[in-house]
This record gives C-alpha cells, sequence and structure tokens, in this order.
C-alpha cells in the first residue's frame, strides 16, 4: 500500500525540486521518497500550477468522493 505524506511535505519537497540546486534524484533520497514519487508530485504540482494540462487535484479528489 502507498505511504501517504502530507500536504506540506509534499509541497516543501516540491519547492525545494524547483530549485534546481541538486538532482532529482538526490532530493528524493534526501526526503526518503523514490525519485518516481518525486516526479509525480511535481506532475501533480505543474497541474494545479497551471504550467501543464490536465485535471486539477481538487477536481480528481471529487470525482473519487462521488464513486
Amino acid at each position: 500500500m502507498a505511504q501517504r505524506y502530507p500536504k506540506e511535505f509534499r509541497d516543501d519537497v516540491v519547492k525545494v525540486a524547483r530549485l534546481h540546486q541538486a538532482p532529482m534524484t538526490q532530493i528524493a533520497k534526501d526526503f526518503g521518497i523514490s525519485a518516481a514519487t518525486l516526479y509525480e508530485w511535481i506532475r501533480k504540482a505543474d497541474i494545479d500550477d497551471g504550467a501543464r494540462p490536465g485535471a486539477y487535484s481538487d477536481e480528481v479528489a471529487q470525482s473519487f468522493r462521488r464513486c
């Protein structure tokens, strides 16, 4: 089962990654997550920020609640 991380933690990790001061793999390792998880969090943050097309996190969460 996937481990859940608090939103504040995910936001902090994405913020650090966006600074581009270290390789993504190193940032992921430093925070104790996989590189794939980091890339996914960045992708979702880009969508939520409007920098990339896709469904916003709130929209996805609402669609799951309806099921």
